[in-house]
């Protein structure tokens, strides 16, 4: 095959996908959309899923959420400013 049929191949089939990474690392602060007022700290990242364990709890069970319910952690805002930004 030619260039220029390599080409027309590609563009019919679109662009190459690039790979999703993970947006939170091991031990960063988020909060879920669900509950803002629960500080959480990333445990483990696996097969586009974050374990996450509630901050200053060590007894409490291990939460599991995707990426797209998590945010990260602003600092010391109010319930009411945390839900005002994630909207």
């Amino acid at each position: 095959m030619n260039t220029l049929t390599n080409l027309k191949i590609q563009k019919q089939v679109g662009p190459r996908r690039k790979t999703m990474k993970n947006r939170y690392k091991k031990g960063d602060l988020v909060f879920a959309k669900v509950r803002p007022c629960v500080t959480l700290v990333v445990r483990l990242y696996v097969r586009k899923v974050y374990y996450c364990a509630i901050h200053n709890d060590p007894t409490a069970n291990e939460l599991v959420y995707f990426d797209s319910e998590l945010r990260p952690y602003i600092g010391t805002l109010s319930t009411i400013k945390v839900e005002q930004l994630t909207l």
